[in-house]
């Protein structure tokens, strides 16, 4: 005798399937990715981020308005910052007039309530190309955070409402809380990379903004992704030190990561899908062993299902126009 309860009838046809889905992709979900470069009328298409560009501060405008327009309202600001500018101690970084701060004040002025998060970490702005000030061939922390700190303050200052450090250095989520509470920005959010592992899948991000390694690798203060338990450690010492918000960097192979996490903390669950995932989709799509579409939302219905918050992709336009 067959048995009373048949699962297979709540598959039947698309209508019930839509009515007990458990896991809902919305535009709400997503935190989009932004590059910005010096110049005017630049929208450069990344090499090994196909559909995805740079932009100059003219057509962040744009941009800025058309995600607005499809109900994507939150932001991640990267700056390519330009060689000339780059040394060992990020003072660019703290320029009120840099790029960044130019970034960030342009997003608000063209959209006031579009949530803006700010990149905190030297990579963009070290001539050795690492998140941290270097001293006889090694990356040194305190010194470093006390940097991070003051570009958190800076980023405060243009207008950012939050900063997220994706440097991995000791002790700089408790610095940047203090020192954004010292200069009156109480309310000036912290989302901490908390868990971002020493990845391969970086590579087409750091394309993005010339900031490769130029010695060694980043293993030192990055994660080792043979590592589960260090990341609950890492992610509850920024919960203690002031994070609002928590990351887990890549996505989609660090899945067990992000339910370890959202089953041991009370803030929000960030994961960043991160250039590689994209790159991968986008490559294997154009050759046509991929549906592009379906993948993408698979993978995205996965990272989410797994107990993230909020999506950092740069597939976050691709998923609205998906969705209709």
């Amino acid at each position: 005798m067959y048995p009373l309860r048949r699962n297979r009838r709540l598959r039947s046809n698309e209508a019930i399937r839509s009515l007990v889905r458990e896991t809902i992709i919305s535009p709400n979900d997503f935190l989009v990715p932004l590059f910005v470069v010096e110049g005017k009328g630049v929208k450069e298409e990344i090499a090994s981020m196909p559909n995805y560009y740079r932009y100059s501060l003219d057509l962040l405008e744009k941009e800025v308005k058309e995600l607005w327009a499809m109900g994507l309202k939150s932001v991640l600001i990267f700056v390519k910052v330009p060689d000339h500018l780059k040394d060992n101690k990020g003072k660019e970084a703290v320029n009120p007039k840099g790029l960044m701060q130019r970034a960030i004040k342009t997003v608000k002025n063209t959209c006031p309530d579009m949530l803006v998060m700010t990149d905190v970490a030297l990579d963009p702005y070290s001539s050795y190309g690492h998140d941290g000030i270097v001293e006889d061939g090694q990356i040194v922390n305190d010194d470093t955070v006390e940097v991070l700190a003051s570009m958190s303050v800076s980023h405060a200052e243009a207008g950012a409402d939050f900063v997220a450090p994706s440097d991995m250095m000791d002790g700089r989520i408790l610095s940047i809380r203090e020192a954004l509470e010292d200069e009156g920005f109480i309310d000036t959010g912290i989302m901490s990379y908390s868990a971002k592992y020493a990845s391969a899948f970086y590579g087409p991000f750091r394309d993005a903004l010339d900031s490769a390694p130029g010695f060694g690798d980043k293993k030192t203060y990055q994660m080792d992704y043979a590592n589960r338990f260090e990341a609950i450690k890492e992610t509850e010492m920024d919960i203690d030190e002031g994070a609002d918000i928590v990351m887990v960097k890549p996505g989609l192979c660090y899945l067990d990561i992000v339910r370890e996490i959202k089953n041991e903390v009370d803030v929000p669950v960030a994961v960043y899908q991160v250039s590689g995932e994209y790159a991968m989709v986008k490559a294997a799509a154009e050759k046509g062993w991929l549906d592009h579409d379906a993948v993408m939302m698979e993978q995205l219905t996965a990272i989410k299902r797994a107990g993230a918050n909020i999506i950092a992709s740069y597939f976050a336009k691709d998923v609205v126009r998906v969705l209709g």
